[in-house]
Formats: C-alpha cells, sequence, structure tokens
C-alpha cells in the first residue's frame, strides 16, 4: 500500500480499467494507498451488495448452535451494571467483528458504517502520503516497499521493516486500514514511525518523515554494461503504453540480453501484469491462476505481442518484489526458466472482495489466492531466488548493488 490491498472488479479480474480506472494507482500504497499512504496492493475488491442469509424463514447451519450467542447477549441485556447506556449496536458490530477477526485473515475485515466510508475513501483519495506499501505479516506491521524517491524511500525505510509504533501509539492488533489512516496525511505535515530492524538496530529506532505527494514513475530503461536494463516501479494503469515505447528502444539497441528489475516493487494492476508478461510469450500461455478454493480456478492467459521471447533474461527481485512483481516473476521462470536473483519476494497473492451489507457497513473478504502457471502459491510463501544475493548495510552506505553485478555476469553468460 499508506496502502496492499488487492481488489476484484466485477468481471472478475483484479483491478480492471472499466471499474475502478479512477480509483488505482494505488493499493499500492497499502493495499495500494490510501488517502496519503502509497498502499500497493495488486487488486481492488469489487464491490457488491449481500443480503446475506438475514431473511429468517433460512433458518441458522445445521451444525452451529447460536444460542450461545444469544444467551450471552441476554445476559448482558439482563445483568450487566451499565446496561441502561450500552449501545447493542455497538455490540452486534463487535461481534461480527470478533467473527471476521477469528478467521485468521489480516486481509479479511469487518467495517462499520464509519470505517467503511473511510475505507472508501481512503482508495479513492488523493496521493498525499510517506509513499511506502505496508500489510500485516504473523500480526506485526511492516514496510513492504518504500517507493523510489519518495519520503519513506529518502529516510531510509526497508523492505521487512517493522512499524511497532505511529506517532507513539502501538500498532500492536491495528488492522491495515487503521494503519493506512494514521499514516496518510496531507503533504508537509510529519508522521513518526517506531522502527524495529532485526540483525541491524540495537534498538528501536524513530523515522520522522515529512509526507509529500506522492509522484512514482512507473518504469525506467537505459543500457548499462551493454546489456538493457529495465526497471518497473509499480504495475500502474500507465505502465503497459510507458512499456511499449521501451520495447521499441531495447529492440533499437541490438542487444539481446535485459535485465528485469522488479526489487522494491509491490504491485498494481493485474491486467497490467498480463500486459507486460505478453511481451515475453506467445499467445495463450497462463499467466497466473486464480484459485477460488473450492476446485473453481480462472486462468488469465498471454495476449502474445512476444516481442521480447527470444532475449537472454534475468529477473531482480527482493523482499520488497510482491503481488503483480511476483506474478510476472513467475510466470517467467516457470514458462520460460528465468532465473530470479536476489533475496526471496515478499509472498502477498490473495483477492479481496468488498461486499457491501446492511446499514452502510462491509465486508473486505479474501476469495481467491493466486497461482503461477505451474500451480504454485504466491501468498504468505512468495519466490525463492534461484541465485540468493542479499545488500549489506556496507552496500547501501558505499553505493554498491552486488544483486545487479550478479545479475549483469549472469546474462552476459547466457
Amino acid at each position: 500500500m499508506e496502502q496492499p490491498e488487492q481488489f476484484k472488479p466485477s468481471d472478475k479480474s483484479l483491478n480492471r480499467r472499466p471499474i475502478w480506472q479512477a480509483v488505482l494507482t494505488i493499493v499500492l500504497v497499502v493495499g495500494i494507498f490510501g488517502t496519503g499512504f502509497f498502499i500497493a496492493r495488486t487488486y481492488f475488491p469489487k464491490k457488491i451488495v449481500y443480503t446475506g442469509i438475514a431473511n429468517l424463514d433460512l433458518g441458522q447451519p445445521e451444525d452451529i448452535d447460536f444460542s450461545l450467542f444469544w444467551d450471552t447477549y441476554n445476559l448482558i441485556q439482563e445483568k450487566h451494571v451499565d446496561r441502561d447506556n450500552l449501545d447493542y449496536q455497538e455490540l452486534l458490530f463487535g461481534a461480527i467483528g470478533g467473527l471476521v477477526e477469528a478467521v485468521g485473515d489480516p486481509h479479511t475485515n469487518f467495517f462499520t458504517p464509519t470505517s467503511t466510508k473511510e475505507f472508501l475513501e481512503s482508495i479513492r483519495g488523493s496521493f498525499e502520503g510517506i509513499g511506502a506499501e505496508i500489510d500485516i505479516r504473523d500480526e506485526i506491521l511492516i514496510i513492504v516497499a518504500p517507493l523510489r524517491n519518495t519520503p519513506a524511500d529518502r529516510v531510509g525505510l526497508r523492505p521487512g521493516d517493522k512499524v511497532v509504533m505511529i506517532d507513539g501509539e502501538s500498532t500492536a492488533g491495528i488492522t491495515i486500514e487503521e494503519a493506512v489512516r494514521k499514516i496518510r496525511g496531507p503533504k508537509g505535515s510529519v508522521v513518526t514511525l517506531t522502527i524495529r530492524r532485526e540483525n541491524d538496530f540495537d534498538e528501536d529506532l524513530e523515522f520522522q518523515i515529512k509526507r509529500a505527494t506522492i509522484n512514482i514513475p512507473a518504469v525506467a530503461y537505459e543500457l548499462r554494461d551493454d546489456v538493457n536494463y529495465i526497471q518497473i516501479f509499480q504495475f500502474s494503469e500507465t505502465l503497459p503504453f510507458e512499456f511499449r515505447r521501451i520495447v521499441f528502444d531495447v529492440l533499437r539497441s541490438g542487444n539481446d540480453r535485459l535485465i528485469l528489475d522488479l526489487r522494491n516493487n509491490p504491485g498494481g494492476f493485474l491486467e497490467a501484469a498480463v500486459e507486460i508478461t505478453s511481451y515475453f510469450l506467445p499467445e495463450g500461455e497462463t499467466v497466473v491462476i486464480e484459485d477460488f478454493g473450492n476446485g473453481n480456478k480462472n486462468s488469465f492467459r498471454s495476449e502474445g505481442f512476444d516481442q521480447l521471447g527470444d532475449f537472454k533474461i534475468v529477473i531482480l527481485v527482493n523482499e520488497g518484489s510482491a503481488s503483480a512483481s511476483e506474478i510476472v516473476a513467475g510466470a517467467l521462470r516457470d514458462l520460460k526458466k528465468v532465473q530470479l536473483i536476489g533475496m526471496k519476494t515478499f509472498g502477498k497473492g490473495s483477492v479481496q472482495e468488498l461486499l457491501e451489507l446492511r446499514e452502510g457497513t462491509s465486508l473486505k473478504l479474501t476469495i481467491a489466492n493466486w497461482l503461477t502457471p505451474k500451480g504454485n502459491l504466491i501468498a504468505d510463501k512468495g519466490l525463492e531466488p534461484d541465485i540468493t544475493v542479499e545488500i549489506t548495510n556496507e552496500d547501501i552506505e558505499e553505493g554498491r548493488d552486488p544483486q545487479f553485478d550478479r545479475a549483469i555476469e549472469v546474462v552476459k553468460s547466457l
């Protein structure tokens, strides 16, 4: 993401232009962005109205006895010392929230009317914040990737940093959406993040970050060491158009070796990921599989541009490569045997829908996982590199990039 996550449009493909065109280049700044935090999520939940089983004629599930719930509710009504002042609507929301929390999925959330409004505003808001995607991993708020040349990047935040406090308040038990609301804000204002970086900091450090308008390029190209070098920063709505122009430059270079750098790329539009992969694959090849967990699957296939299909390619990845980045890297490794160089990717590969419930409430629900063409799960697993190369603090301080150096070495040997 300050915002990812991932939303799913009504035609069942994540982040499709027709429905969410005005909404994203986010959620990529936590989910991708909130109104002030770039939250790069690969998908955006599709919004549908769900009436549920509120019709009493349907009864309750046979294997669940809800009498325990009603017994508890009635005892609170009858015996709590402050029963006359209780807000029973809030009790209901709390019960539903507890039900959803018990699912154990940080990307599945129940929103009250107020939080529903805030969430929708966050994914439609201006891009003012610190420029980093955040997520919850093992119940800890972490930085997935600081985006290039943003406040988060300039102060030195790194993929994997644990955010233990926001403006002096603990992040224990926080949801992604709550974190987005706290971190985002108008440009010029300051947010203080307390960061824990294991094996680096002896103690937690505070980073005071001045928020700004986040303007992030989608892609950059240059010829480095006589090798085509393409760095994709995010899978934005404009990326396919910009990448098409870069392909012409690559073809004119007369060089058939290419390094595709997906490091610190937190994701974006699924549609953009499929289109970029199509420059390397013939038509009809499976790029990614949507697995609904009930035996139903949906495949997204190459459009078959295939202009770079015969190139010698390696891909750079790290802990900040997430969602759409993992889709591209996984597809090219599975189908083209392209080597991944760097560090294990983040492992963000689930699909969320936004379900509109009664009385202004809503449910953001994980409904599918992404699989690589060979059926490998991306979510929570990530992609292991074929060649592991770490960047140390000393490398960063000295301006060295051993991952890129190894990529040059490997691609020239192909």
